[in-house]
C-alpha cells in the first residue's frame, strides 16, 4: 500500500515537471517567434525594396540584408523558438504544442502595432481573440497522451 502511494506521488511529480517543462518552451515559441518575426520585418523595411533584376544589383542586396545587426537579431530569436519548438516536441503531443502556440498571434499583433506602427483591424483583434479563446480549451489537457518521454 505504501509502495503504491509513492509511486503515485513520483508520477504525479513527473508530471508536474512534465506541464511545467512545456508551458515554459511554449512560452519561449510564444515570444521568441514573434520577436524573430518583427525584428526580421524591420530589418527588411530598413534594407528597403528589393529588384531582382540586373542580377549584379543582387550582390548588394544580399550585403545589405546579411549586414543588417536587426536581421541577425532576427535570425536568433528565430533559432531560440525552433530550439524551444523541438524541445516541446519531444515533450508534448503536437496536438498540444502547435495550438498552445498559437497564442503568438496575440503578440505578433501587438508588435506589430506597437513597433512596426501598422493598423490591426477589430476584425483581425476578433480573430485573435477567438483563436486565443480556442487556445483555452487545451490548457487542462494533458500534454501528452503517446507513452512517455525519455
Amino acid at each position: 500500500m505504501v509502495g503504491a502511494l509513492q509511486t503515485r506521488a513520483i508520477t504525479k511529480r513527473m508530471h508536474t515537471r512534465l506541464h511545467a517543462k512545456t508551458y515554459f518552451l511554449i512560452a519561449v515559441m510564444v515570444v521568441a517567434g514573434p520577436v524573430g518575426n518583427l525584428l526580421l520585418a524591420k530589418g527588411m523595411k530598413q534594407v528597403g525594396e528589393i529588384k531582382i533584376w540586373p542580377l549584379a544589383g543582387l550582390v548588394s542586396v544580399f550585403l545589405r540584408v546579411f549586414g543588417s545587426i536587426t536581421i541577425w537579431a532576427g535570425i536568433v530569436f528565430l533559432i531560440a523558438f525552433i530550439t524551444a519548438y523541438m524541445l516541446a516536441l519531444s515533450l508534448a503531443d503536437y496536438s498540444y504544442v502547435q495550438p498552445a502556440a498559437a497564442l503568438g498571434y496575440a503578440v505578433i499583433a501587438i508588435l506589430g502595432a506597437f513597433f512596426l506602427h501598422e493598423a490591426v483591424s477589430p476584425l483581425r483583434w476578433a480573430g485573435i481573440a477567438f483563436i486565443c479563446a480556442g487556445v483555452s480549451f487545451i490548457r487542462g489537457t494533458n500534454p501528452r497522451t503517446t507513452g512517455s518521454p525519455s
